[in-house]
């Protein structure tokens, strides 16, 4: 471990002179909505970004050649508040979100379950399956959204310090009281249940056909080290109904240049506010003296100074690696040490000569094609996938989210080619320090096959193939352990758990270091959430010190 580098002056004060007033560390979309906001505010803002493009894990890429735009990993959006769009005026650097279609579930027997917006539709397609399910569609939509409602303000807000004493702390615990005011005896024990359950025991309280229930637990699980029967993945199904495209609620998007177009908005507004962003700029360390945070340093070996560091990154890469433990209080260290990261996911993208054609629904719908196509007959086998791949085995069988963003955004690929976006699990957490490269292709073969089976002639239109797994995620874009979220979304790891006990709010032990990254409440997903309310915290800290500095 490179030992931290300190600084002779006692940079106590934010509000002394330095060449920027912040430095942030990740040009992924939150520490670019933070670097925004912030130049907004008149604060000078430079963001360093290891890699040679902006973006972390939400980046286009051309892993097939310039005619083909590729969201390697992140691949839709939703979470992005409709008021930071407009806040930041992301739709003047060219942000655009196609609305995605509905979800189809093609099966091995040749049937498809499909579910479109259309109540009596919608309604018409579960009955196919099972008359009861479809009766109790509605009711279970309905309580997931009234959940929902009283959960997804909570996302967009900064946690309250629950336990602490401090006058300040006890406020904000009481802001949180009068928000759970809405909550009756029956709404505070579906809360309990869905928090604390898993999908599979959500999912049977209403439902009884193989084709709705595999269809709707690939939302508990997905990007989760966590079965359809693991306590907490209820909780996963409903992130899903809080996020909102165009006033949609629970809508899903595709960007305009795939995932890539959101944030060179981002990156294009914060330019526009005088923030300055620089690509291949490795921070090896965060320099410290006395209990604060002074700056950084690049691999370069320039030294950038600054009131205020702002971290995007893992957790265990900003405080395990970029820091000296030494430096933080023991318990802060056990808690990110302790930080769950694991996951089994591989990202599987294609270049194809043109649309698959389902054998159970053979003719172009876009709402088909541009829609969610999922490969999951039970939640049985998801379940099965999923102990396998904890056995150590990559799964046999596994399930996949799949998108065509193509359908919607010819800037994509040449006229008549499409990209198509796999999301798939599971192999071994193992993978992310020790892949077995055999092992993987067999398993993207494997879920190729899965597509090959409900749509003959598949395998013949993949022109070009890109397979990431859990190692490639963690080396190349930052996810340790593969997790998209920077970490689990266990109970014990959200809210005012996440990342540290103590240390929800955005701040860390270090005067003038905060946190902005997935790993932060409001992350999990392509939310700019955390990048925003680090703003909040940065600026409030500023006008106190100020306020004492006069006193």
């Amino acid at each position: 471990m490179t030992q931290v580098k300190t600084e002779e002056k006692d940079l106590a004060a934010p509000w002394l002179a330095t060449p920027w007033d912040v430095v942030i560390i990740g040009g992924g979309h939150n520490g670019l909505v933070a670097a925004t906001y912030l130049a907004k505010h008149g604060l000078r803002t430079l963001v360093c970004e290891r890699r040679d493009i902006v973006g972390g894990a939400a980046v286009s890429e051309h892993p097939f050649g310039p005619d083909y735009t590729v969201t390697s990993l992140s691949y839709v959006v939703s979470l992005l508040p409709a008021d930071l769009v407009g806040d930041l005026r992301l739709e003047q650097h060219g942000y655009h979100v196609y609305p995605q279609g509905c979800y189809f579930a093609p099966r091995a027997d040749g049937r498809y379950l499909r579910l479109p917006d259309d109540p009596k539709e919608r309604h018409e397609e579960i009955a196919k399956f099972s008359a009861s399910d479809a009766d109790n569609y509605e009711s279970y939509q309905a309580k997931m959204a009234s959940v929902a409602a009283i959960l997804g303000p909570l996302l967009t807000q900064i946690p309250p310090k629950l336990g602490s004493r401090k006058p300040a702390d006890l406020f904000g615990q009481l802001g949180l009281l009068r928000h759970l005011r809405k909550v009756d005896t029956r709404l505070a024990v579906d809360i309990t249940r869905l928090l604390t359950g898993s999908i599979a025991d959500l999912l049977d309280a209403y439902f009884e056909s193989d084709a709705l229930r595999g269809l709707l637990s690939v939302s508990g699980v997905i990007g989760m080290w966590a079965g359809p029967r693991s306590a907490g993945t209820g909780y996963v199904t409903l992130h899903h109904h809080i996020g909102d495209v165009d006033g949609h609620a629970g809508a899903w998007g595709f960007p305009r240049g795939g995932m890539g177009g959101v944030t060179a908005a981002l990156a294009a507004s914060a330019r526009s506010f005088g923030a300055e962003i620089r690509t291949g700029a490795e921070v090896t360390e965060i320099t410290t003296s006395r209990g604060r945070a002074t700056g950084v340093l690049l691999a370069s070996g320039e030294q950038v100074a600054a009131a205020t560091v702002v971290t995007t990154l893992h957790p265990k890469l900003s405080f395990l690696h970029l820091l000296d433990p030494a430096v933080l209080p023991d318990d802060f260290v056990a808690d990110i040490t302790g930080w769950q990261s694991r996951s089994g996911t591989v990202k599987i993208n294609l270049a194809l000569d043109r649309l698959p054609a389902f054998a159970s629904h053979p003719d172009f719908d876009p709402q088909v094609h541009g829609g969610t196509i999922v490969l999951a007959e039970s939640l049985d086998d998801i379940e099965s996938a999923f102990t396998e791949a904890v056995a150590g085995r990559p799964s046999a069988l596994p399930f996949a989210d799949i998108c065509i963003p193509s359908v919607f955004d010819d800037s994509l690929a040449p006229a008549g080619k499409h990209v198509m976006s796999l999301f798939t699990q599971w192999v071994p957490c193992g993978y992310a320090d020790d892949p077995d490269e055999g092992e993987l292709a067999r398993y993207a073969d494997r879920v190729i096959a899965r597509m090959e089976a409900v749509a003959p002639g598949f395998t013949d239109l993949i022109l070009h193939r890109q397979v990431i797994g859990p190692e490639q995620m963690h080396r190349e874009y930052g996810l340790v352990g593969g997790n998209i979220f920077h970490g689990e979304m266990t109970m014990g790891q959200m809210f005012h758990g996440r990342p540290a006990a103590g240390y929800a709010d955005l701040r860390t032990p270090l005067r003038g270091l905060y946190q902005a990254g997935s790993s932060t409440h409001g992350g999990g997903g392509v939310t700019g959430i955390p990048g925003r309310n680090v703003v909040h915290q940065i600026l409030a800290d500023r006008r106190l010190g100020r306020w004492r500095s006069r006193g």
